[in-house]
Formats: C-alpha cells, sequence, structure tokens
C-alpha cells in the first residue's frame, strides 16, 4: 500500500514520543517503550525490532512477551531469511496478513517469536539511506490499517531508526570500552605475573610462584607442570593445591608419561580443554587430582609450555568453575603460558649451569690435588742461588700461618709466583686465590671490585656485585701493586685487615669475611709512608712478614736454568724443536743485568726463539746487549723544602709545563699521570702559576 511520510501525531506529540524513545538504554527497552506506544495509540497490539549484521549475515529480534518480559533473539537462519531479508532487498513497506506470512516464510510462522495474528507489517530501518533493519507491527483483530495509520507507523518507524541507531554506536563503544578496559585489566595481570615469575630460577620456587599468581587472579585451586624427566618415559610433576588458603600443598612425583592428558599435549603442542569423570579411561592418569579433591567430574585445561618449537612442560589446571575458561580468559592463559615458558627455560638453564659449575669444582679440586702432589713444591719458580734459597725458606716459614705478607721486589722479579707458591703451601689451598693489581684498575673503580657494590650503588651499578674480598672468602687474596691505591681506600682495607669485616658500595650491612691477604709492590712503600702518600698504619698491618725478592742482576747463576727453561717451555708453545743452548750465550747473558728481571730475560728468549732457524738457539747479541739509557736525575729538594714546595718550585721553573722532556714531570722523576694527581692532591693550580 502506498503511503507518503506524514504526521497527524502534533508537534508536541512527536516531542513526547521522541522523548521517550531517546531515553531507553538498550534496543530491548526501545522494543518495549514502543509496544506501549503503539498500544496506547490503538495502531497495533504489538511491534518488534528486527536488526541486520551484515558481517555475520545474522539477524536480532527484540520484542515483549504476553507477560510483559522483554525477549531477545538470534540467528542465521529462520529470523536472518524472513521479512527483514525481504526489506534489505526491497526498500519498501511489507503488509501482509497471517495467512500470507505463514505461507512465504513457513518455519518462522512455526516457530515461538509468533503466534497467529490478523495483521503484519514491518518498515524499514534505515539512517542516511542505509537499511539496517525492520520494525514490525502486528494486529491480533482483522481490521487493516488505514491510510492516516500507516502514515503514523511510518513516523513512529522514522522516530525508532535514529534511537535504534545512537543505542546500537552507543552499545558499540561501551563494548569497546570493555573490551579496552578488559585488556587493559588483562596486561595488568600479565605483567604482574611475568614480573613474579621471571626472577624465579629454582624450579620448587618457580611453580609455587606461578600457582599463587594463577589462584590469586583466576581462583584456580589445583595448578600444576608437568616436565620430562632424565628417566625415559616418565614425568615429574610439580603440583600445588589450594585446600587451605592460607597453606597450599606442594608436592612433586614422578609418574609414566605414556596414557597421560599431558602426553597428548606434548604430542599435539595444543590446548586441551575437557570435563572429565572418575569413568573416563584416563582418570586413573588423574588419580591424584580426584583423591585430593573428591569432585566426579573435573574441568581441566592444559597448556602447552614451549621455548620456539621446543616442548618443555605442560601446565595443567583444575578444580575451578568451568566459566573460567572463557575464550577471553583462554587468550590469557595462552599469553600467561608464554610467559611461564620464558621461565621455565630459564630455570632449566639455571640448573644446567648449576650442575656443570658442581662438576668443573669438583675437576678444580682433582687438579688442585694433582698440582699440589707434584715434585716440586714451589711449581715455576727457578733458582739454585742462595738468594733464591732464602726467599723460598721464608715462603716455607710463613706458608702454613694466615699472617700477612709483604712481597718486595722490581718489576718482572716473579712477585706473583710467590705468592701463588705460598697460596698452594697453605691450608687455604683448596680455594683458588684470588688477585687483584690495584694499578690496573681505575680509582673510580677499584672501591667496588675489591668489596662489591649494590643494585643502584651507583650510575652504572645495574645488579649486585661481589667484591674480590667475598670472593676470596676462606681463600687468598694477592693485591699486587698495592702501592699504588689510592690514599681515601687505604683505612677502608686497613679495617677489613684488622676487623675481618667490610660493607660493600650502598649498604651498611657487615660482611665478615676469612682472608689471607698477601700483598706485593715495587714501590719504596717506607719512603712513601714519609712523603705521606701511604698511611703508616696499614704499612705496618702489612709489614708483618716482608720478603725482599732479589733482581736477577744479584742472582746471576740461576740465569742459564731460567734461559733453559724459557727456552723449552716458548720453543714447545710454538712447536719447534730446539735442544741446544750455546756456552756463549749463557755466558752473555748471565752478565747483563736486565732491569727488567726475569720478565725481561723471558720476553729476549721469546724474541730469539721466533728468529732461530734450526735446532740451537740464535740469539743476536749485539741487539741485546743492554744499554741503559741516560737519565736526568730527579729533582731533589732543597733544605726545608716539603714536597708542595718543590712541586711548585719546579712548575714555575718550567713555565708550567708539566709533560714532555723539559717538563716538570721529567725534572722530578715522575709520570705525567702521578705528578697531576699529586698536584690535584696539594691543591696546586699550574694555569694560576704562569
Amino acid at each position: 500500500m502506498p503511503y507518503t511520510p506524514m504526521s497527524d501525531l502534533g508537534q508536541q506529540g512527536l516531542f513526547d514520543i521522541t522523548r521517550i524513545l531517546l531515553q531507553q538504554p538498550d534496543l530491548g527497552a526501545l522494543s518495549d517503550a514502543l509496544t506501549r506506544l503503539v498500544r496506547q495509540s490503538a495502531l497495533a497490539d504489538s511491534a518488534a525490532i528486527v536488526l541486520w549484521h551484515s558481517a555475520t549475515h545474522r539477524a536480532s529480534y527484540f520484542s515483549t512477551r504476553d507477560n510483559g518480559k522483554i525477549f531477545e533473539y538470534e540467528d542465521e537462519t529462520f529470523l536472518a531469511h524472513g521479512p527483514v531479508r525481504r526489506i534489505l532487498s526491497r526498500p519498501e513497506a511489507l503488509h501482509c496478513n497471517f495467512d500470507q506470512f505463514r505461507q512465504a516464510w513457513p518455519k518462522l510462522a512455526e516457530s515461538n517469536l509468533y503466534h497467529p495474528f490478523g495483521h503484519y507489517s514491518m518498515l524499514p530501518l534505515a539512517v542516511e539511506g542505509q537499511i539496517f533493519g525492520g520494525c514490525e507491527f502486528i494486529r491480533t483483530t482483522d481490521q487493516p490499517w488505514t491510510e492516516a495509520e500507516y502514515e503514523r507507523l511510518h513516523t513512529f518507524t522514522q522516530i525508532v531508526s535514529v534511537v535504534a541507531e545512537q543505542i546500537q554506536s552507543r552499545v558499540t563503544n561501551n563494548v569497546d570500552y570493555d573490551l579496552l578496559s578488559r585488556e587493559r585489566d588483562n596486561f595488568r595481570i600479565l605483567v604482574a605475573i611475568t614480573n613474579a615469575v621471571l626472577s624465579r630460577l629454582d624450579m620448587d620456587e618457580l611453580v609455587s610462584e606461578v600457582a599463587k599468581e594463577i589462584h590469586h587472579y583466576f581462583r584456580i585451586d589445583a595448578i600444576s607442570i608437568a616436565l620430562r624427566g632424565n628417566r625415559k618415559g616418565k614425568l615429574n610433576i610439580y603440583s600445588t593445591h589450594y585446600l587451605d588458603e592460607a597453606n597450599p600443598a606442594h608436592e612433586q612425583s614422578e609418574v609414566d608419561e605414556a596414557g597421560t592428558l599431558s602426553e597428548r599435549v606434548f604430542k599435539s603442542k595444543e590446548i586441551l580443554l575437557l570435563n572429565l569423570s572418575e569413568q573416563d579411561p584416563v582418570a586413573p592418569y588423574e588419580r591424584m587430582l580426584f583423591n585430593t579433591w573428591g569432585n566426579k567430574i573435573q574441568t581441566l585445561c592444559l597448556l602447552p609450555l614451549m621455548s620456539g618449537n621446543t616442548m618443555l612442560g605442560v601446565l595443567k589446571l583444575a578444580q575451578c568453575d568451568e566459566a573460567v575458561f572463557t575464550t577471553a580468559n583462554l587468550k590469557l592463559l595462552r599469553q600467561i603460558a608464554e610467559r611461564i615458558s620464558i621461565a621455565l627455560d630459564n630455570a632449566l638453564a639455571y640448573q644446567e649451569i648449576h650442575r656443570l659449575k658442581e662438576r668443573l669444582v669438583d675437576e678444580n679440586l682433582a687438579l688442585t690435588e694433582q698440582l699440589n702432589n707434584v715434585d716440586s713444591e714451589f711449581g715455576e719458580i727457578i733458582g739454585r742461588s742462595d738468594a733464591m734459597y732464602s726467599v723460598l725458606k721464608q715462603v716455607e716459614m710463613v706458608a702454613q700461618s694466615d699472617s700477612t705478607v709483604l712481597i718486595l721486589g722490581e718489576t718482572g722479579t716473579g712477585k706473583e709466583l710467590i705468592a701463588r707458591a705460598i697460596h698452594n703451601l697453605s691450608n687455604r689451598n683448596s680455594r683458588r686465590m684470588v688477585k687483584m693489581n690495584c694499578a690496573a684498575m681505575p680509582a673510580g673503580l677499584l672501591e667496588s671490585d675489591l668489596f662489591g657494590h649494590e643494585r643502584g650503588a651507583f650510575t652504572g651499578a645495574s645488579s649486585q656485585r661481589l667484591g674480590r674480598f667475598e670472593l676470596a672468602d676462606k681463600s687468598s687474596l694477592f693485591l699486587d701493586e698495592v702501592g699504588d691505591m689510592p690514599l681515601e681506600l687505604q683505612p677502608k682495607l686497613l679495617r677489613v685487615l684488622q676487623e675481618q669485616e667490610f660493607e660493600r658500595l650502598g649498604s651498611n650491612k657487615l660482611i665478615q669475611t676469612d682472608v689471607r691477604l698477601i700483598a706485593a709492590t715495587n714501590r719504596d712503600l717506607k719512603k712513601m709512608v714519609a712523603d705521606r702518600e701511604f698511611r703508616s698504619d696499614l704499612y705496618y698491618r702489612l709489614n708483618v712478614f716482608p720478603i725482599c725478592l732479589p733482581p736477577l742482576r744479584e742472582r746471576p747463576e740461576d740465569i742459564p736454568l731460567l734461559v733453559k727453561a724459557f727456552t723449552a717451555k716458548i720453543a714447545r708453545r710454538m712447536g719447534r724443536n730446539i735442544d741446544s743452548i750455546p756456552a756463549e750465550t749463557l755466558r752473555t747473558l748471565s752478565a747483563m743485568e736486565w732491569p727488567g728481571n726475569v720478565r725481561e730475560l723471558e720476553n729476549v728468549i721469546e724474541r730469539a726463539v721466533l728468529l732461530t732457524r734450526g735446532n740451537v738457539l740464535q740469539l743476536s747479541l749485539p741487539e741485546v746487549t743492554h744499554q741503559e739509557a741516560p737519565t736526568l736525575s730527579a729533582e731533589v729538594a732543597q733544605e726545608g723544602e716539603d714536597e708542595y714546595q718543590l712541586i711548585l718550585r719546579v712548575l714555575k721553573e718550567t713555565n708550567g709545563v708539566v709533560a714532555g722532556p723539559k717538563g716538570a714531570a721529567q725534572r722530578l722523576g715522575l709520570k705525567r699521570t702521578t705528578l697531576l694527581s699529586r698536584m690535584k692532591r696539594l691543591g696546586i693550580d699550574k694555569e694560576s702559576l704562569i
């Protein structure tokens, strides 16, 4: 029946209808309000809204039943292929009686959506020319609508179109907001669980933390992780049961893998979700679960724990409301399982590292025992001179005690070898000696390296670090070049020697240590004490048992032995066969001064081995004959002149030049860096002198 979009409701009537319909919160309430309005105006006995979802090809139905309750229905069959599909294909009003309706859509007419009626009308719901559904009106009597009534129905439909579109937009926005809120909450859960488990390296602690977090967020009471054990065909099960909220029960067991649900997941690498009854064939493999909780039916969710394409284990969740395992929660649990997999991979790697470390410790002990059983008690120390014999007797004398030893000697005399001999002959030789060169470490890092630091103690301290004193507990600590230790650090070293305790940087917690200190230096500590470059109390503490190593020039009878030993060692390392050393070569080397001592001699022999062709050591005598370069004598302080005045005078005489052949450092016999350090300590500014 043709009609035109007119209304005889009046301005106020349209306003009231629009206001009432706009107040409805959702489509169900809108259909209910529409039904009440058309009944009040005697236009129809009922009304309904049918929406079309083009993305899914489904239709939704909203109406009010005879009992006054709002009814909602959705499908992709009878309703979706009913009158709304006709409206979409032919965008004009649809009118019919019940017989015509039943003939066109028989299955829909037989459904509980419709009862026999007199007349039916569906008008298209459209906004901006786009049809998105239909508004249907039903009269139970045989009285058809008049032209004026059709116009009023059309007016209602136009208003409903606008309101329904707004409600749909609002619902969509609410859904989007709920989705964002849920994603935000899920992200928080994911971050919380990730932070909780990633730091756990012990397997028991990791499983306990996983169980605690999953129980907290999902109220799941039975959580376990199944891992393949070292024994083939066996699974190690780590379980936690929240029978008591405050005191969960932790269990570890070993079961056969064959036939279990975990085996299915290991093979499929997919999530397994099922309801398991006691009569199920696999129920005996879950006997622990049924015995613990006593339920006849269990809802289980098993998730694979994977690292790349490798299956690490299975996360098994049970004893919970089956509604927990919604699509959204399963997606979140899958993400949680990925994080647990990373933590599990770390824990397994840590276990392997710990196992290898224990093996290395055992091997180290075995090697130490072998080293202690060698014929020579002094390992690599070579010498038969009286001077070296005296040194070795002192080593034997002091080794068994825990006294601090100060080894004095020029550069290259073998101070570290003597320190190692003292340690190997001591009662602490079951643990390796810890070494540290005080001159090789920047002053700013020396304290951290010696005593350790806490995380955040200074910029760049991203983690806790153990210092050398902690590493040397129950062992020996060898401090080489101790004379180069900064003055400000010396009191802390003195305290450790006296009290056997210290604090890490960034901490006020005292750490006890049992360390035997062996120090070495090539500097004159007595003079440094007099010059206030070294603390006297620390010097006396270090100088309990001094051992002075003779320079090589004072034990020339040892040079032939050293030459032969170095030649054999270096030739073996280079794959050379040198079995003869000319006597003239030995006499020449024995007559040299060797200011670099044993180290210089070894370097000369290494060069000779490199240049040798044949099996007789060839030494180019003109190249190795030592001639000391003439050096300027160090500037001597004048009478009554202290260090400050001496440096000040020399700087003035050199016009503030520190480095170079005519600089103050050269005049004073110091390194440039040493002079600058002393100037800073004494508060001398060279710029003010020029």
